[in-house]
């Protein structure tokens, strides 16, 4: 079975839309909803209501005070939390279903005994974004998807919404399975939407990525960026979709989005898609 295939990019970068994929219809985009709160972040703290540094504790009232965690260490994998939230195990089909907003509110209360690595040790972990996106929407007094809008939808003359955890009904582009049936989805528009939740168009998704990394309109690259030898990068996947945004030093930049077959492959292909295209512009070859 031939798996649908959305390659966008510049810069030397051969794009493609390949076995049913659609740039223009909705996907999940998984972890790189990472990128959208810590540019949140960014933005926050630009305007003064947040700072990098400022212990969680002084954002969340029922956080214990001495965890040492700042929003800058949930930002950057460097808090000590475990990559997942310790909560009951979900169905095969949706391992967040326990992770609800009464059990992010018991984990809280209870913070210092979540920690489980170093601080400013990286450790990457879905449980602190899930933990950073509910402080920055308690500290600015709005939902995740308002902040979104506002942070880095409008800034950048998109519509409120065109990255969202529910897009509208019948625009959605699902992985399928062997006889054509619309596979299951994971629920992630609870308390984990800030960490992989969100859907948007690879087109849109595109955009997003050249004016965050390549034209810079919104400053340096948020703090969610993963920082290879030669490139800015990100990955994410759910049930069945996985996709990488990246950018290499040398100019060519890739989104590269896949409905079914292993993230790593992706994540291959993307390697091999920006290494191509540096090679055809007279560049080393770094690898990511």
């Amino acid at each position: 079975m031939r798996t649908p295939t959305c390659l966008l990019g510049g810069g030397g970068i051969r794009e493609r839309v390949a076995h049913g994929h659609d740039p223009d219809r909705f996907v999940e985009i998984g972890s790189i909803t990472k990128v959208f709160t810590a540019t949140v972040l960014a933005g926050l703290v630009k305007e003064g209501t947040v700072a990098l540094d400022l212990p969680l504790e002084e954002c969340l009232a029922s956080v214990p005070r001495g965890t040492g965690i700042t929003l800058r260490n949930l930002a950057d994998h460097t808090s000590g939390l475990p990559r997942l939230p310790v909560v009951p195990v979900g169905p095969p089909d949706d391992p967040y279903a326990g992770f609800t907003e009464a059990a992010l509110a018991g984990l809280l209360r209870e913070l210092d005994r979540q920690v489980t690595g170093r601080q400013g040790e990286e450790e990457y972990s879905n449980f602190g974004y899930a933990v950073l996106g509910h402080a920055l929407t308690v500290a600015a007094g709005r939902p995740y998807q308002r902040l979104v809008d506002a942070y880095v939808l409008s800034p950048l003359g998109l519509a409120a919404g065109t990255v969202t955890a529910r897009p509208p009904a019948g625009s959605r582009l699902v992985p399928r399975g062997m006889f054509g049936r619309a596979r299951p989805l994971w629920d992630l528009s609870g308390p984990i939407l800030p960490a992989g939740g969100l859907w948007s168009t690879c087109r849109t998704l595109a955009d997003i990525v050249v004016a965050l990394l390549v034209e810079r309109r919104l400053g340096e690259p948020a703090l969610a960026w993963r920082r290879g030898p030669a490139t800015l990068w990100h990955n994410g996947a759910t049930r069945g979709s996985s996709v990488v945004a990246a950018l290499h030093d040398d100019g060519p930049w890739l989104l590269l989005h896949r409905l079914g077959g292993a993230p790593a492959e992706t994540d291959r292909l993307a390697r091999e898609a920006l290494l191509a295209a540096v090679s055809s512009r007279g560049g080393d070859g770094t690898a990511p």
